[in-house]
């Protein structure tokens, strides 16, 4: 059971190597499409969807809420991808939403820029000026969205395993190394115990996504962790009633079995002002 992280630049062939790369391995590819193909299981709406994916948030505070929600439930589909293994997981910060297993294997797909713009403009028929823009902004969001949510720099490469510049290997030649590095022995010794580490993201994940659906709760400063079902919520919170609030939607979360609450009341200006 093994899973493979594919990050990539924006015209740098990505996908195909995904798509081919999954169909070597006979392993799941979850990508956008994945996603939406189940997004209605988890209340996912599409508009919802293409709010937060792969996206900074907006820092409006009625937008952020939704963002906020919506990514949470993309990340849910893909830790439960995951559970299950032998799956290519494909942008959406995978690598780093998976910190700490370190039996993935983490891709990198890259070329330069000037390339990445002809051969999307080529693909899209796109005026070269624009095609430009598409692949700057591109780069600039998805480099903020890791930025923001993992405090990582995009770019840099002790964050991968392999990293693949596309500009003069095939894609031929990109498939056979990501089909050759996931046998590596070194990440075959370290796969054992994978799955209970993972299982205890997904427990977080859901009790983090029932508590951010809460209007009634100020979550910012909360912290969550879980642990064979055991759930701690450290942090601060506002005032006793949330937490109190926020200890019974814990402990009401499927796969819940106890609650320890280490939350510290504190009284804090939640938005203040600018001088």
């Amino acid at each position: 059971m093994a899973i493979i992280t594919i990050s990539r630049l924006m015209g740098s062939g990505g996908i195909p190597i995904a798509q081919k790369a999954a169909e070597k391995l006979g392993y799941t590819l979850v990508d956008g499409d994945a996603i939406m193909e189940v997004a209605d299981q988890y209340g996912l709406t599409r508009e919802s969807l293409e709010l937060a994916d792969e996206k900074p948030p907006h820092f409006s505070e009625k937008l952020d809420i939704k963002h906020e929600i919506a990514l949470h439930l993309i990340e849910l589909i893909i830790l439960e991808y995951a559970l299950k293994g032998n799956v290519i997981l494909y942008g959406r910060g995978g690598q780093d939403l998976l910190k700490g297993i370190n039996s993935v294997l983490r891709v990198r797909i890259i070329a330069p820029f000037e390339e990445r713009v002809e051969r999307w403009a080529e693909r899209e028929w796109l005026d070269p000026d624009r095609a430009r823009m598409l692949v700057r902004k591109s780069d600039q969001q998805r480099a903020g969205f890791i930025k923001y949510y993992f405090d990582r720099d995009w770019d840099d490469p002790l964050g991968y395993d392999l990293v693949i510049n596309t500009e003069r290997l095939s894609q031929e030649s990109a498939v056979r190394l990501i089909c050759d590095a996931v046998k590596d022995r070194n990440l075959l010794e370290i796969k054992a115990g994978y799955k209970k580490v993972l299982a205890d993201l997904v427990l977080r994940k859901r009790v983090e996504i029932a508590i951010s659906s809460a209007a009634d709760i100020d979550q910012q400063l909360l912290e969550i962790t879980a642990n064979e079902g055991v759930v701690t919520l450290g942090g601060q919170m506002q005032s006793e009633t949330e937490r109190q609030r926020a200890t019974g939607i814990a402990e009401a979360t499927a796969g819940v079995a106890k609650v320890i609450d280490q939350v510290k009341v504190v009284n804090y200006n939640a938005t203040p002002r600018e001088h």
